[in-house]
């Protein structure tokens, strides 16, 4: 098996997203068809195309769920040879149970069915559906929900079951979450016939961004960019102390700016990295924890982002190149804290960087690749200069193909394109099905106003919270409101964190932000702010035990234990956990919000620096020397003065530091006296 099959089969056993069943020669040409015709229309439609938005997010629904039911089994397929046979039993049709395809026509016939209705004709029915209309929502609503099952995962279509039981039993609600209810007909009027439910924002921004950006991150790295971007990370981190290591977090920042996926970002870069670590003397277990914990950082890296960054961007009505702004500062101080942490445990472990003889030059890497870069350039470009996202991706999609097509490295074939057009489809299915499910979630957020409900339940309990701290001293010298807004953002970041461990980053961001938002905004938390809380503790799930699918991706190539690399993992990413607080109490860091001026930007970015630096150095055990166990806990405990960064709190936190340098210059003075009076 070759290296790109190995990354393929390692791929789909650890991403459920990609978990594809094995089909007969016919229905394999079908499908591919299917495929490169969907990758095709979203070119043309968001680049060329005037289609009603209805009928555009219709003909996307019924390409993703027509497609899941042929590439998705009833079961998880785990892992299978790329070349395995598909079974061939009675009720099967070229490996594909006959069931399987008549659902996948009946969903593309109810996905199609009210988009493709005259404007007029739709507009008169909403409120008033026929039967025919409630049967023809009510079989795109369960087939969502199996679709969305298959694909994604249980735990997502049980929340959209519990919501929709909310929907209709409201009356049996308890205390402030009680509500007037609704039939069945009034749910399927609301999910199906407007645009509130499955053919809500979610699967709009599917449809119109997302997609695309995809299909640029295939044709990026199929033209090599991923390849220049990990040559240009061995170039500049390799040689250093622990190289591999650090190799690993350039590699995964790099290929961040082009890919959201952090399975695909940790097996990719990881089969080079995960080994060079290991060989250099770094524990395996720790070896794939780096590339996990790296990895997750694409989907908070611009300029691609994950798919929860456009649909912020349709949510808070603001260009995408403010979010990318935003979103800037806050990936790097997530790469500089696993940076420290890896820089400490290769000191502490004394452990050598890569030789020169094992090192890409320079000059070649970029002689080779320097082509590949350009349609990353032109994306950025377009995407600052005022563009739409969608126009971007179209133009950054053609300059791939005119790269592939010119580059005598890494050319591009016309079947190297279809293949590449049909992954790209392929890697959007999961996502847009989980997207379908999530409107059917906000459906009833908007339907039943439970989103206010539920944020006023978590400020009241966090007012009930921060009186009992409020009366206890030392609390006391915290004010009430001070205390409830902490409490707030401690309990909605613990609900993103279990959420995202059993689905999406996006449905995540896009469930609990109906939460957080209305919450936060009682709390006087801008709503750029506020969502981008939710969304990086949304992300943080991916390297998070019990499903950590990131780290066990990255065990998986280490040939370590999953659970110890993912409570690894989550050590080393702890300063994603502090970032989010950073940025609720000094909003500076997102650099575009309200009253933004870069003397408080500096010393916001100064003081999380310092304390992301003050936490790794507690959970590493080491500076300058090993540090023992009150050093670690006093260092550590410094750390959270910088969640509200200020002059006052960082001079405080320099000043309580002081005395664990002192401790550690003397330690490193004694060791080094020992080392040189010990005989050779």
């Amino acid at each position: 098996m070759s290296t790109d099959e190995k990354i393929a089969a390692t791929i789909r056993e650890y991403d459920p997203d990609l978990a594809f069943r094995q089909t007969g020669p016919v229905l394999a040409v079908v499908i591919s068809v299917a495929l490169v015709a969907m990758s095709v229309y979203h070119f043309y439609a968001s680049g060329f195309g005037l289609i009603r938005e209805v009928l555009h997010r219709g003909i996307h629904l019924s390409f993703v769920l027509g497609l899941v039911f042929l590439l998705f089994g009833r079961r998880k397929q785990g892992q299978q040879s790329i070349r395995s046979v598909p079974s061939r039993r009675w009720y099967q049709l070229d490996g594909v149970p006959i069931l399987d395809l008549m659902l996948s026509f009946l969903v593309v016939a109810a996905a199609l069915y009210l988009p493709l209705l005259p404007p007029e004709a739709l507009a008169s029915r909403v409120g008033n559906p026929s039967e025919f209309d409630v049967l023809a929502g009510t079989v795109l609503l369960v087939l969502t929900l199996e679709a969305t099952r298959r694909s994604v995962g249980p735990t997502l279509p049980i929340i959209g079951l519990i919501f929709i039981a909310f929907a209709l039993f409201g009356p049996l609600a308890p205390g402030a979450l009680k509500h007037g209810g609704t039939s069945w007909t009034g749910l399927i009027n609301h999910l199906y016939m407007t645009n509130q439910g499955i053919y809500g924002i979610a699967i709009g921004v599917m449809a119109q961004y997302v997609f695309l950006f995809i299909l640029f991150g295939v044709l990026a790295t199929r033209i090599g960019l991923g390849q220049l971007f990990i040559d240009l990370a061995m170039v500049v981190a390799g040689r250093f102390s622990g190289g591999p290591a650090k190799v690993a977090i350039f590699s995964s920042a790099f290929m961040g700016t082009i890919s959201g996926s952090s399975i695909a970002n940790t097996v990719t870069t990881g089969a080079l990295t995960i080994p060079a670590m290991k060989r250099v003397g770094y524990p395996p277990h720790f070896s794939a924890a780096v590339e996990a914990t790296s990895s997750t950082g694409g989907q908070i890296t611009p300029p691609i982002l994950g798919a929860a960054a456009f649909i912020m961007v349709e949510y808070l009505e603001v260009p995408l190149r403010d979010i990318l702004a935003a979103a800037l500062f806050p990936a790097l101080l997530h790469y500089f804290g696993i940076f420290i942490m890896v820089h400490l445990e290769a000191k502490k472990l004394g452990l050598r960087g890569l030789r020169a003889e094992e090192l890409p030059r320079v000059g070649l890497v970029l002689k080779q690749h320097w082509l590949s870069i350009i349609p990353l350039i032109i994306l950025v470009y377009l995407i600052l200069s005022g563009t739409t996202p969608d126009y971007a991706a179209v133009y950054g999609i053609i300059a791939c193909v005119v790269v592939g097509f010119l580059n005598p490295v890494n050319r591009l074939s016309l079947i190297d394109l279809w293949h590449s057009l049909a992954i790209g489809a392929k890697g959007t299915l999961a996502v847009g099905a989980a997207a379908a499910t999530v409107g059917v979630v906000v459906g009833v957020v908007t339907l039943t106003g439970v989103g206010f409900r539920l944020g006023y339940v978590v400020v009241q309990t966090a007012s009930d919270i921060g009186s009992l701290f409020s009366g206890l001293w030392p609390l006391s010298y915290f004010a009430l409101e001070q205390w409830t807004l902490f409490i707030s953002l401690v309990l909605i970041a613990m609900s993103c964190i279990i959420m995202g461990a059993g689905i999406p980053t996006t449905a995540t961001y896009i469930i609990l932000v109906a939460v957080a938002a209305p919450a936060l905004a009682q709390l006087q938390v801008e709503p750029l702010v506020a969502h981008f809380f939710v969304f990086y503790y949304g992300v943080l799930a991916d390297i998070t035990p019990p499903v950590a699918l990131a780290a066990y991706a990255a065990a998986g190539i280490a040939g370590s234990n999953p659970f110890r690399t993912g409570n690894t993992a989550f050590r080393l990413g702890i300063a994603k956990a502090l970032v989010p607080f950073v940025f609720i109490y000094s909003p500076a860091l997102l650099l575009v919000t309200d009253g933004f001026t870069w003397g408080a930007f500096t010393v916001t970015l100064l003081g999380a620096m310092l304390g992301i630096a003050s936490l790794g150095v507690a959970f590493s055990g080491y500076l300058i020397a090993p540090m023992s166990q009150l050093q670690r806990w006093w260092t550590g405990l410094i750390a959270f003065l910088f969640i509200a960064p200020g002059l006052q709190t960082t001079f405080v936190g320099i000043m309580a530091l002081t005395p664990v340098l002192v401790l550690q210059v003397v330690a490193r003075k004694r060791s080094n006296a020992q080392s040189t009076a010990q005989p050779d």
